[in-house]
């Protein structure tokens, strides 16, 4: 998404709005859980002051992440609030993040697959109706058990322990 310099010069100083879509697809390539990203909606407003450009945008979308347990897909919808600050100053100080525009159009592409990657959490979980379709029940010499079901069942093992332990408390 470019937005042209000489259009926020034009403005004289009043927010030049901007709502595009934007594909951000390449973020699959990267090494993260991105399997998959829709193009995002950037949606706000660009600001022109002297030298310093303010732009203030939301980005929304849907990716798709692994699940933390099962890795199955999980889509997880998000909305990022950004601002970033820009010069086109030579002189340009070191206070914050600001970033130094050389041509006559700022490119926020760069800007926009960064909070995104920012917004990847950590883990994310499918629904239990998903997990509960895509976990095997068993397997060859094993079978999945929910609590209530190994409470009720004593390992064969310990059974004479059980006993053992029956019997000294009478």
């Amino acid at each position: 998404m470019k937005i042209s310099l000489q259009k926020l010069k034009q403005s004289h100083g009043n927010p030049l709005s901007f709502d595009e879509s934007v594909d951000v697809s390449e973020l699959e390539q990267l090494d993260n859980d991105i399997r998959k990203i829709d193009p995002v909606q950037v949606k706000g407003t660009a600001r022109i002051d002297g030298t310093d450009i303010t732009c203030d945008f939301d980005i929304s979308g849907q990716m798709i992440l692994p699940c933390a347990r099962t890795l199955v897909d999980v889509p997880y919808p998000f909305t990022i609030h950004a601002v970033e600050t820009f010069t086109t100053s030579s002189y340009m100080s070191n206070e914050g993040d600001v970033h130094k525009v050389d041509s006559e159009v700022l490119d926020l592409d760069p800007y926009i697959k960064e909070n995104i990657i920012l917004e990847i959490p950590f883990r994310v979980f499918a629904d239990d109706e998903v997990l509960e379709a895509n976990t095997i029940a068993e397997g060859e010499g094993w079978t999945l058990m929910t609590e209530e079901q190994n409470e009720q069942k004593v390992d064969p093992r310990l059974e004479k322990l059980k006993a053992l332990l029956d019997d000294n408390n009478n």
